[in-house]
């Protein structure tokens, strides 16, 4: 087989390998009470900060099992530093990373999850983005540097060509080209240039990056050279001199070669500083490999590759990249000339005319994606395999380097990508929630695990609320097709650090020094319990969506929408080398390991390469269903000019010549639909959406993600409304009854109230404060069967309120009394005495109370009503533990446990660090209950605590 796969190009024997080493498991059987009690090879992970290095033996071994207590599946060891970023403090600096004494903890890392059973992976540098202090400049990421010198034809020029500008010492020419020498003082410059030069980033929120493929039209004689007046004389060049006959005329000389970027790794700890590798060079990552990684792997022997399962590096973020050493030999090879002589337009020339430059430049793009994808990941993950280790790097985003996101993904084993908790630094949707693209990519390439850098905040500390900060943001991504959430970030913290000990300046805090950390469980079971449902099955999706040809190219939100599917149908994004993987079977569309849908959606760019027009025009003629604007160009040099017209004769066959907004073509046994979005065109069609909701209150959100096993159907829907709130919504199946699976309890029933009618299942469903659910169909039923009940959902009736006084219990270490009398339930916060005020911790509230006879025979709850400042509580009753409650309702059964007389109630509250670094503020640091590198702002104010209520006994009825 080896043999074989020797004669194959490098991608097509990575996914063949890949199908081997890392395939996906097979579907397992979903069923109820596996849902409620998960195993743990479905718990989240987290990037396992070593802040600074400043970590022992001590901490890691007390890290890694309160992970595995509370769940975890495993951990990402990420050495990094910015602790001390946004005016926060310093932590000691521990061992370097790669040292000796690192390595020692690390391996002690290993050895502890092995004994543990946990999953781990390995950030394998300090920081990010990919570099470090032993990357010489002939080694980092590079940008093309150039100077211009006029001279005089018709007689032989000898002049020193002035050394262009260059970093770190270093400086390697491309070539010498002569141009004639042209003034346009008021001519438009080439638009966004640096941004098409690929000389920086194009933005940091996954941005649109269409604007790219177009320029103004092009004006007359406006171009510095025809191609045929670009004359490379660099054999006339030695020695910083050039000694060349010029042609009759004015010249305008131009050295052009590359030189580093100054692009450093950011956020590393101590000593690790340097520059960023070149992602462009398979032969600079390998001795990066070589030197820094495979000993980390040989030091833990067989446990690379069983325990130590995954690679990560993080996102890029290196701003501007566009040549490498043979840089030009791999572009002829990847397009199909020279881009010698163009370089000039890298210079701010115009070579031909606009629109060709224009061209050139988005083939650069191209080729630098190629080679990210190419020689940066394709070669990590070829490296990994050879212990048997998968990838997971941060590879598409949401920094818009020069690549392309779905690419980059075709080469890991865990599609990472990253959402963000409510932050002033990304307080946008769009800026906040980057998973769709992950998703897609895993559908595409046949991957199980879609991954996600989670929570993260910059700007709060210690007062994110789970389910009102966390839960709907996982939520969210949820529908978009996460299925395993990196805490970010689980930051260890040695004992000398103190409480609530050393962290990074962004969030979200979720470690064990958090106050409650013990309580967390009931939040990481309900991650569990969706990513138990979410691993398993695949995802449904009608539309799929192609989303160019071009570079940078990232796929965005997914309310983004391209397709314009939502929210009756989803979809998924595509790139031009799965799209050329497509096959049409009975019209549907069908990559090679099974996934279909109905519909190709094309950009609205007008823009697709020869190779992707062809493609689109074979699926069309063998029976596939294509909605989109009719393509107008290749944007690119490749086969130009007669590519435009190949193009053109293609687009025709296709679309015809018809001047009509909107229509349907039929082609072969294919469709060609223009003018519709894909919703409308589908509806049009008379498919039914795959979900809608029927019935709604003004104003109010929603999403939903579909999956299928091929028996049974999992759809998982998310309130994204701060109140509790009802839809009826319809669903594409009948024949099946209904389960309604909730997350945060565990609990699953049948569905009571529903109807089937015209192929669809109608459903009333109630939603707590962003609520969700999984609405399950597994089980035969007649096409004509319906519940028969007026809702699924317990109808509540206050009994009575718990008035009176409580015995509150505080713990005095953190400054409070041990124990006080609150007549009424009143804030911490508005207490006068200091240490509850400023208490941070756990309290246990105390009372004694008698019930109703008729409800203590009946179905009862107690309802704790508010509880302030996370939310999160603990009930027992009668010495009986009722479980954490985190979400609201705080609502719990208390039927069989509750009495009629003296029934004994404690209810355990906790609160964040906030309060208590409040109080702290402006003391001197020995008199502090509180250490930390974090700064305490003077705009932070106590938070309200407790539990507030009201408290009640309910009667519950369906």
């Amino acid at each position: 087989m080896f043999s074989l796969l020797s004669r194959l190009p490098f991608f097509v024997c990575f996914l063949l390998l890949s199908s081997q080493i890392f395939a996906q498991k097979s579907t397992a059987m979903i069923e109820s009470a596996v849902f409620k009690n998960p195993p743990s090879e479905y718990g989240i992970r987290c990037w396992w900060w070593w802040l600074n290095g400043n970590i022992d033996k001590e901490t890691i071994t007390r890290d890694l099992q309160e992970m595995k207590a509370k769940g975890f599946s495993g951990a990402c060891i990420f050495d990094a530093n910015g602790a001390d970023q946004a005016g926060n403090g310093p932590v000691p600096q521990g061992p370097m990373f790669g040292s000796p004494a690192w390595t020692e903890l690390y391996v002690h890392a290993i050895k502890e999850a092995d004994r543990l059973g946990l999953v781990m992976s390995l950030s394998i540098q300090s920081g990010w983005n990919l570099g470090g202090p032993d990357i010489t400049p002939a080694e980092t990421a590079k940008q093309v540097v150039f100077s211009q010198i006029q001279v005089k034809g018709s007689s032989n020029v000898q002049a020193e060509l002035p050394s262009p500008k260059s970093r770190f010492n270093y400086y390697r020419d491309i070539a010498i080209l002569a141009i004639p020498f042209k003034s346009f003082p008021n001519r438009a410059p080439i638009s966004n240039f640096e941004n098409k030069a690929a000389k920086k980033e194009v933005g940091g929120s996954a941005p649109d990056t269409r604007s790219l493929l177009t320029d103004i039209a092009n004006v007359n004689e406006e171009e510095d050279a025809t191609l045929k007046q670009v004359i490379n004389i660099t054999k006339y060049f030695k020695n910083g001199k050039l000694n060349w006959k010029a042609p009759v005329g004015e010249w305008t000389i131009l050295r052009i070669g590359y030189t580093p970027t100054d692009a450093e790794v950011s956020t590393s700890s101590g000593e690790w500083q340097g520059h960023v590798i070149d992602y462009l060079s398979e032969k600079n990552f390998n001795r990066y490999w070589d030197t820094n990684v495979e000993p980390l792997l040989k030091a833990i022997g067989p446990m690379a590759g069983k325990t130590l399962k995954y690679l990560q590096t993080d996102s890029f973020e290196a701003g501007g990249i566009n040549w490498t050493e043979g840089f030009e030999k791999e572009f002829i090879k990847h397009r199909g000339y020279d881009p010698i002589p163009y370089l000039p337009v890298l210079a701010g020339k115009i070579i031909e005319n606009r629109d060709v430059s224009n061209r050139f430049l988005s083939d650069l793009r191209k080729t630098l994606g190629d080679l990210i994808a190419e020689k940066h990941y394709g070669t990590f993950s070829k490296r990994a395999r050879e212990f048997n280790i998968g990838i997971q790097p941060e590879s598409a985003g949401p920094h818009a380097g020069p690549f392309d996101g779905l690419k980059n993904y075709g080469y890991s084993d865990i599609m990472m990508s990253e959402f963000w908790s409510p932050s002033p630094h990304r307080a946008r949707p769009v800026d906040r929630f980057f998973v769709k693209q992950a998703a897609s990519a895993a559908k595409i390439y046949n991957k199980k695990l879609v991954g996600a850098e989670s929570f993260t905040t910059v700007g709060p500390h210690w007062n994110d609320v789970m389910w009102a900060d966390m839960k709907p943001s996982a939520d969210h991504e949820f529908c978009a097709g996460l299925n395993l959430v990196y805490l970010h970030t689980f930051t260890s913290s040695p004992k000398a650090m103190g409480l609530p000990g050393q962290e990074y300046f962004a969030g979200t805090h979720f470690n064990t020094n958090v106050t409650w950390w013990d309580e967390s469980i009931a939040f990481i079971q309900y991650l569990t319990r969706c990513h138990y449902i979410h691993q398993n099955g695949t995802s449904v999706a009608d539309v799929l969506y192609y989303y160019g040809d071009h570079a940078p190219n990232l796929g965005r939100y997914k309310e983004d929408d391209p397709a314009k599917a939502l929210p009756g149908f989803d979809y998924d994004l595509i790139n031009e080398d799965r799209l050329l993987a497509l096959e049409v079977k009975n019209g549907v569309l069908v990559l090679p390991h099974g996934v279909s849908y109905r519909v190709l959606s094309l950009p609205d760019h007008k823009t697709l390469s020869l190779a992707a027009m062809q493609k689109i025009q074979d699926l069309v003629k063998a029976g596939a269903t294509v909605i989109g604007l009719k393509p107008t160009t290749t944007a690119s040099l490749v086969k130009y000019p007669a590519s435009e017209q190949i193009l053109k004769k293609a687009a025709d066959e296709l679309w015809g010549s018809s001047t009509e907004i909107s229509g349907v073509r039929k082609v072969g046994s294919g469709r060609v639909v223009w003018g519709k979005t894909a919703s409308e065109f589908l509806r049009s069609d008379w498919v039914d959406f795959d979900m809608e909701i029927i019935k709604k209150e003004s104003g109010s959100t929603y999403d939903y993600i579909h999956r299928t096993d091929g028996e049974k159907d999992f759809y998982f829907l998310s309130s994204q409304n701060r109140n509790a709130s009802k839809i009826t919504a319809a669903f594409r199946i009948t024949g099946k009854q209904p389960e309604l699976w909730n997350a945060v309890t565990g609990e699953t029933k049948s569905a009571a109230s529903f109807y089937q009618q015209d192929g669809k299942t109608y459903i009333p469903l109630e939603f707590d404060p962003y609520g969700s659910i999984f609405v399950v169909f597994k089980d035969e039923i007649a096409k004509d069967k319906r519940g028969e009940a007026t809702s699924n959902d317990v109808l509540f009736e206050t009994e009575t309120t718990l008035h009176g006084s409580w015995e509150v219990a505080f713990d005095p270490k953190w400054g409070a009394p041990a124990k006080v009398v609150f007549n009424e339930l009143t804030s911490w916060s508005d207490r006068n005495e200091d240490g509850i005020r400023f208490y941070s911790g756990k309290a246990v509230y105390s009372k004694s109370f008698d019930a109703d006879a008729k409800l203590v025979a009946g179905n009862a709850y107690l309802d704790l009503g508010v509880v302030k400042d996370i939310g999160i509580t603990k009930v027992i009753l009668n010495g009986k533990d009722l479980g954490i409650l985190w979400a609201p309702p705080l609502r719990v059964s208390v039927s069989g446990i509750l009495k009629e007389k003296n029934n004994d109630l404690k209810v355990e509250v906790v609160n964040t660090w906030r309060n208590r670094l409040v109080g702290d503020r402006g003391v001197p640091q020995e008199k502090r209950f509180t250490k930390t590198n974090i700064k305490i702002q003077d705009k932070w104010q106590v938070l309200p605590a407790g539990l507030l209520g009201p408290v009640r006994l309910l009667k519950g009825t369906l």
